[in-house]
């Protein structure tokens, strides 16, 4: 249960911090002062919770639309290297020159000690295609760990979400059983005052 005044701030692995559990709305808000600043606070906070959502939704499609590509690309790399490793025949493949245009090649596998990679924008490298292998398996392996993290933190921040909205709603009807004792006492101290005049 984190506390309104503590001042060390509980977070997830990557730095998300987690939401105030408001376990008892008397003590954590101490005067009816306080409610709208704490209301308000709670919505800045689930603005901040959403906006990063948002932001990781994003981030986990870029990984999720990736990753079938250098799981592809690793596949070709493998199947290159075994080629040659086996000194098998010519190779007859088709390769996209552009969306809609391809062009037939022959591919010798002795010829096949480096491949070319797309880096992104609009950069290629040749690689040796043993360091090409390692590179596309650790760059497989970085992007289906941080599409885990992805997923991860979105169900933390989903969760954090949801806590605010009840906090905010435990405050909320806390203040207004507090303005209705307020308004019974006030009306009873009115009756009280009535009947002694009379």
């Amino acid at each position: 249960m984190a506390d309104k005044k503590s001042t060390s701030t509980e977070t997830n692995p990557r730095g998300i911090p987690v939401a105030p559990f408001v376990d008892n709305v008397a003590e954590y808000v101490s005067s009816r002062a306080e409610v709208e600043p704490t209301l308000r606070s709670f919505q800045e906070m689930i603005s901040k919770y959403q906006f990063m959502e948002v932001n990781t939704q994003r981030r986990g499609q870029g990984l999720r639309e990736k990753i079938p590509d250098i799981k592809k690309t690793l596949e070709m790399v493998k199947f290159l290297k075994m080629r040659r490793d086996n000194n098998g025949d010519a190779l007859e493949t088709n390769f996209e020159l552009n969306d809609t245009l391809y062009a037939r090649a022959t591919i010798d596998p002795a010829d096949t000690e480096e491949v070319y990679l797309w880096l992104g924008a609009n950069v290629m490298l040749a690689y040796p295609i043993d360091e090409a292998e390692a590179m596309l398996d650790e760059k497989l392996s970085v992007a289906e760990t941080t599409l885990a993290h992805c997923e991860e933190d979105l169900e933390f921040l989903r969760e954090q979400i949801t806590t605010l909205e009840v906090a905010t709603a435990r405050v909320y009807n806390w203040d207004v059983v507090q303005r209705r004792k307020e308004k019974a006492e006030g009306t009873e101290a009115i009756n009280e005052n009535t009947q002694r005049a009379a």
